[in-house]
C-alpha cells in the first residue's frame, strides 16, 4: 500500500514538474522575444517579424539610446531616487498605521479601520485630486509630485500588515514586553517590525514596483523634463521618433532608418531589467507574507 502511494506521489510530482516547466517556458518566451527584438535590425523586424533569435543582429537601438546617455542616466537616477524614497516613506507610514489597528488595547482601532476601508471604496476622482495637489499643495514640478499622489499609501497594504501583526505575533509577547517596561514605540520597533519582515518585504516589493512603473504622476503634475523618470523619458523618446517618422516634410534618410520597432524592445528591456534583478532577492518572503497577511480570523 505504501509502495503504491509513493509511486502515485512520485507520478504526481513528475506531472507537476512538467506542467510547471511548460508554464515557465510559455512565460519566458515573450521575454526572449523582447530581448531578441531589441538586438534585431529594423528592416529585419519589418520583414520577418519577431523571432527568438535575431535574423540580422544589430545594436542600432542601443546606439541611439547611448547617444542620449546623460539624459537616460538622469531619468534612471530620478526613478531610483523616487522608488527608494517613496518605498521607505510608504513602509514607515503603512507600518505605523497598521500597528495600532492590530492592538486590541487601542480603543480607536475600529475608527481607524473604518477610514482605511472607506478609502478602498470611495475616492474623489482625478479632477478633485489634481486641483488639491496643484492649487493647495503646489507640488507641480517637484519630486514630491512623483512620490506622494496615488502611491504613498495603500489601504490594501495597511490591512495586509495589520492582519500579520494580529495573527502572527502572540499578544502574550506584547504583554511580556510591557511588563518589562517597554513603551509602545519600543515594542513597535524592536518586536513588531522585526517579526513582520516577510509581509513588510512583500509590501515593499508591491510599492517599489508601483513607483518604478509609475508614469501617471509625471504626466499629471510634471512639465519640466528634469523631473522625468525613466518611464516618462522613454515614452518621450518614442513619441519623438514617431513624430519624426510621420512628419513627411522633414523626413530624410537618417530619420527613415531610426530603429522604431527595435527601440521599443530596448526601451521595454531597460525598464524591466532592474525589476528582474531585484525580484529574486525578495521572492522567498513573497508567498509567506501574502498568505499570512491575507488571513483573517
Amino acid at each position: 500500500m505504501t509502495a503504491k502511494r509513493n509511486k502515485r506521489s512520485g507520478g504526481l510530482t513528475v506531472a507537476a514538474t512538467v506542467i510547471l516547466g511548460l508554464l515557465t517556458v510559455i512565460t519566458l518566451f515573450p521575454v526572449l522575444l523582447l530581448i531578441a527584438g531589441s538586438f534585431t535590425k529594423e528592416s529585419a523586424l519589418i520583414t520577418y517579424g519577431y523571432t527568438p533569435i535575431p535574423k540580422e543582429f544589430s545594436l542600432d537601438a542601443y546606439r541611439y539610446l547611448a547617444q542620449k546617455f546623460s539624459s537616460v542616466g538622469r531619468a534612471y537616477l530620478v526613478t531610483i531616487g523616487t522608488t527608494v524614497a517613496g518605498t521607505l516613506l510608504s513602509l514607515l507610514l503603512t507600518c505605523s498605521i497598521a500597528y495600532p489597528m492590530a492592538r486590541s488595547t487601542f480603543k480607536y482601532r475600529n475608527a481607524m479601520a473604518f477610514f482605511v476601508y472607506f478609502t478602498m471604496l470611495f475616492n474623489g476622482g482625478i479632477v478633485p485630486a489634481y486641483i488639491m495637489w496643484t492649487k493647495i499643495f503646489h507640488i507641480q514640478n517637484t519630486y514630491a509630485a512623483l512620490i506622494v499622489p496615488n502611491l504613498l499609501m495603500s489601504a490594501f497594504n495597511v490591512l495586509l500588515i495589520r492582519n500579520y501583526y494580529r495573527n502572527s505575533i502572540p499578544p502574550a509577547l506584547y504583554e511580556s514586553a510591557m511588563l518589562d517596561g517597554a513603551s509602545e514605540f519600543k515594542i513597535f520597533v524592536k518586536i513588531a517590525c522585526p517579526l513582520a519582515v516577510p509581509v513588510i518585504s512583500t509590501v515593499a516589493l508591491f510599492t517599489a514596483l508601483a513607483y518604478w512603473n509609475s508614469w501617471t504622476n509625471a504626466m499629471y503634475y510634471v512639465t519640466d523634463p528634469e523631473y522625468f523618470g525613466i518611464q516618462n523619458y522613454l515614452m518621450r523618446i518614442m513619441k519623438n521618433i514617431e513624430f519624426l517618422r510621420s512628419n513627411t516634410e522633414a523626413v530624410d534618410e537618417t530619420v527613415i532608418t531610426l530603429p522604431g520597432q527595435s527601440i521599443r524592445m530596448a526601451i521595454a528591456l531597460i525598464g524591466i531589467l532592474p525589476v528582474m534583478v531585484v525580484y529574486p532577492l525578495v521572492q522567498k518572503y513573497f508567498i509567506k507574507g501574502i498568505v499570512i497577511g491575507a488571513v483573517k480570523e
